[in-house]
């Protein structure tokens, strides 16, 4: 079992066929590419200690020069994910940028880990 939702990520997406950076991708990475950054999670102490499990909320962001290739990378993301063992938080947001005139899509998943 990977020690951190960021392996977790990692390791999820490594046969979508895309690139995939922390935070933010190079200037000039080619498209569509995945970001990730971790937004939150939940707190697992009680009152018995620190429990063996960590939680992690993970945002995943796709890019691409096109609305059908983020959905389609995007969907690709999300049952690479899924199938790692990440819960999806919701359904994906579309987004724009003007500036790159890229089409995004995020989606926040909750993952669960052993640090």
């Amino acid at each position: 079992m990977p020690n951190s939702a960021e392996a977790v990520v990692v390791a999820a997406l490594a046969g979508i066929g895309v690139k995939v950076y922390p935070d933010v991708a190079p200037s000039g990475a080619a498209k569509p590419y995945v970001t990730y950054q971790a937004v939150g999670g939940q707190d697992v102490n009680d009152l018995s200690g620190p429990a063996d499990l960590e939680n992690q909320r993970m945002q995943i962001n796709v890019w691409s020069a096109t609305r059908a290739a983020t959905v389609a990378t995007m969907r690709s993301a999300r049952a690479a994910l899924v199938a790692a063992g990440a819960l999806p938080i919701g359904a994906p947001v579309s987004d724009s940028e003007q500036d790159t005139q890229l089409y995004g899509s995020r989606l926040d998943f909750s993952i669960w880990f052993k640090p």
